[in-house]
């Protein structure tokens, strides 16, 4: 088939979604005061008795359980329970509620939910990934309780850990008369340069009973300042058009994320009845199939990572401030894009990526109808995958950061001919509601006569999954298409774990009937030397794709480990290798890789430790960028130089092990750029504790994360000997949880107490609303306790 577009452009300005509580209409937080009881019966009867406990949502009953290899849920989902949970909640009706349309919105449960308000069966949703709503208004009385039903008992149903609850956000949405919903609003750019911008919005209204009303627009800019504004004529109208222009516009960008602001209010009789704030993000992209990815104009590598929903110890859970700090670390990495592996992200998730300048690749679905697992949405797919997807769509097209649109990874389809028909269906989904992005599939069958996803001829933009020695060859198998390397690597490491020789390279699994490599201690080399037989070093796949300008950038797998499929192994393993930051949120080595070659900043980083067995030969390796030359000291005497190669991204030496003092000196034209070291380290003897951020702000969300590290008596890390951490707070907060990074621990992220892995550990704690200080304490085994005192604001 032959493909005649040679390039695609795609203009958007998008928002970041805010309903605001003025004027008549209002956005409730609703994750307060709900009770939760996990039953035991698989019927799933709803329990008459007085087990419940109160909590506050996001929940993800599946982090509070215990590892056992028991759980149908299976090592591939962390070896941790489901089951049956149900949700109740009491709450009055308002005033504010009267003669109102009263909508119920829930961001994610996962999975199967049944919703009831006041014993009146609202709706069922099986996706546990996609943002419904239901309209409860005809169901209210002076006091109310709605009750949900969630049901994620049948197993296996991912290949990956799911969580199970309510494990988003809810908000209760009161509108007035006259109205606008946050999805009926679609914002685009017909025109952007660095001159002038054209903002366009298309606005649904909500009027049953056919008021004549008007809408005032106003656009404000990001120092707060209106600079357009206009009223529409008095009308009944259910659909508007207008456009506002924007001069010199400050663009929205991966390194500037500028956003403005855009008002929608509905006015009847002169009174606001309804206010929509979004914050916009102006900015152009396009694909060009020779020369990669543009933004604004500027070429641009994609420079992204694949991500998991969990959140480590968190669970399935969402929280603001634990994905803050995940894409914080990426940031400082260098990455510029993330690719929602492979489902639909959280709300709050993406106005994230839009407030710190991330590009994300938006993901539907992980299967169509040929299933991977025996209950996973294959079973659903063809009676909801039109709502799912259009609800997608209509919830994420006004973020600036999303710029593709996937709808599928690695899905099985691709083999026969169901696979043309499902994509061209899929794409006219999409498209009816979005013309200004690319839609794109994750594929793995790289030859075209195979492949009915790419012969559809429907997709924009061609994902590639991994097979990089094929590359040079796509843009004749598929010509006419830009490319993009949708996943990479599967490298595989545990943190502070080193295997020698380190010039080895270890294929593990070595093919699809492997299930015995590996070590006997479920450990895998933080050398950039293991990878699945699908994969290939980090390294090797970030070279594949810098020096190929067709290939617009990169997602690698993955970002962060995550909860499940802990390849190579089955339990007790029960988390992933592939990360290049470690499930607790710790840069693992070859973190300094990628901020070496993708950041400008300064990056000398020197690996492995410096506690080995006396003559023992030992492989060093050093991270660097700035420098043209890395020099080796043991003791004072230089061992030799070394530096990158066309092939190798870091320099290397080999030596014996002498304890005291390893030294790495990076050079420009001789000219000192920086200097690390790493010193042999005794018995550990002290504990030093950080906190991720010294600004937090006590509300119901925010968390603060303690790293806690074990310590000769000099201050050296003591990277070879683990013991538990115990943590206490003091005032002002609670533990909420502890976590190590190991995929194969399975003491309790609930615990207060926990080991450190290659002397590290974190405790999650989240501060007492309305605290002024937060005090911490940790004590462990031949180590004096110590505090940390943090003061809140």
């Amino acid at each position: 088939m032959k493909y005649l577009i040679k390039s695609f452009t795609f203009f958007c300005v998008c928002m970041l979604v805010q309903l605001v509580g003025v004027a008549q209409s209002s956005t409730v937080n609703f994750n307060n005061n709900w009770k939760f009881q996990l039953t035991l019966d698989s019927t799933g009867i709803f329990p008459i008795n007085n087990n419940w406990r109160t909590l506050q949502l996001p929940h993800d009953w599946s982090i509070e359980g215990n590892f056992s290899a028991s759980h149908k849920t299976t090592f591939n989902q962390a070896a941790l329970p489901a089951g049956i949970g149900w949700y109740q909640k009491e709450f009055a009706r308002t005033k504010a509620m009267l003669n109102k349309e009263v909508f119920i919105y829930f961001d994610g449960i996962f999975c199967n939910s049944e919703i009831w308000v006041n014993d009146h069966f609202v709706g069922k949703r099986p996706n546990g990934y996609v943002g419904f709503e239901y309209n409860i208004t005809p169901f209210l009385q002076e006091k109310n309780t709605i009750k949900v039903k969630v049901d994620n008992y049948l197993q296996p149903n991912s290949r990956y850990y799911t969580g199970s609850g309510i494990y988003r956000d809810v908000q209760l949405i009161i509108k007035d008369e006259v109205y606008c919903k946050a999805s009926d609003i679609f914002i685009t750019t017909p025109q952007v340069s660095k001159q002038k911008a054209v903002v366009q919005l298309d606005v649904q209204v909500s009027n049953p009973k056919k008021n004549l009303y008007q809408i005032k627009y106003e656009l404000v800019d990001p120092s707060g300042k209106i600079i357009g504004a206009t009223t529409t004529k008095l009308g009944q109208q259910s659909k508007q058009q207008i456009t506002l222009s924007v001069t010199s516009p400050k663009l929205w960008s991966t390194e500037y994320p500028n956003l403005y602001k855009a008002v929608v209010s509905t006015l009847v009789n002169g009174m606001v009845k309804d206010v929509v704030e979004t914050k916009i993000g102006i900015r152009n992209f396009r694909f060009d199939v020779k020369n990669g990815f543009y933004l604004n104009e500027v070429p641009t590598k994609i420079l992204g990572v694949c991500m998991h929903h969990d959140l480590g110890a968190l669970g399935a859970a969402f929280n603001k401030s634990a994905a803050k700090r995940q894409l914080q670390l990426l940031k400082e990495m260098g990455c510029n894009a993330i690719r929602t592996a492979h489902n639909m992200p959280a709300a709050a998730f993406l106005d994230l990526c839009d407030e710190m300048g991330f590009l994300v690749m938006d993901e539907a679905f992980d299967s169509w109808q040929k299933k991977k697992n025996k209950y996973d949405y294959s079973k659903d797919f063809a009676k909801w995958h039109q709502q799912d997807l259009e609800a997608m769509i209509v919830r994420d097209r006004n973020h600036p950061s999303v710029f593709m649109w996937s709808i599928g990874n690695e899905i099985r389809e691709q083999f026969d001919s169901s696979g043309i028909a499902l994509t061209k269906e899929m794409v006219a989904i999409i498209k009816a509601l979005d013309t200004t992005r690319p839609v794109t599939s994750a594929l793995t069958e790289n030859i075209l006569s195979k492949n009915f996803i790419a012969q559809s001829g429907a997709l924009d933009l061609l994902g590639f999954n991994y097979k990089q020695n094929a590359y040079d060859s796509l843009p004749i198998r598929f010509a006419g298409k830009p490319l993009i390397a949708a996943e990479t690597a599967s490298a595989l490491e545990t943190r502070g774990v080193y295997l020698l020789p380190a010039d080895s390279n270890y294929l593990w699994p070595s093919d699809s009937k492997d299930t015995k490599s590996g070590n006997v201690d479920y450990t895998c080399s933080a050398y950039d030397n293991t990878y699945a037989y699908w994969g290939t070093t980090h390294e090797n796949s970030w070279l594949s794709v810098k020096n190929r300008p067709f290939m617009s950038g990169l997602f690698v797998w993955s970002g962060f480990d995550f909860l499940g499929e802990p390849v190579p192994y089955t339990y007790p393993a029960r988390s992933s290798y592939y990360g290049i930051i470690d499930l607790a949120g710790i840069p693992k080595d070859v973190y300094y890789m990628y901020q070496s070659e993708w950041t400008k900043k300064p990056v000398l980083h020197v690996l492995p430790h410096w506690n080995w067995q006396k003559g023992q030969i030992v492989d060093v390796w050093a991270y660097y960028n700035n420098a043209d030359l890395v020099s080796l000291y043991l003791n004072g005497k230089l061992i030799g130089t070394s530096q990158k190669t066309a092939n190798r991204l870091h320099a290397a030496w080999k030596l014996p092990f002498e304890p005291g003092v390893l030294k790495v000196v990076s050079t420009l034209k001789g000219k000192v750029v920086l200097t690390k070291e790493l010193h042999t380290a005794g018995a550990p003897q002290r504990l030093e504790l950080s906190v991720n951020s010294r600004i937090i702000h006590p509300n119901s969300e925010n968390l603060c994360f303690i790293t806690a590290k074990l310590q000769d008596a000099k201050g050296n890390l003591v990277p070879i000997h683990d013991q538990k951490i115990d943590f206490s707070v003091e005032e002002g907060g609670t533990i909420v949880a502890t976590d190590n990074g190991s995929p194969i621990s399975h003491e309790s992220f609930k615990n207060t107490a926990i080991s450190t892995l290659n002397g590290v550990c974190i405790a999650i704690v989240k501060p007492t609303k309305g605290a002024k200080n937060l005090k911490i304490r940790a004590i462990s085994e031949n180590c004096m306790p110590v505090k940390m005192d943090i003061k809140l604001n």
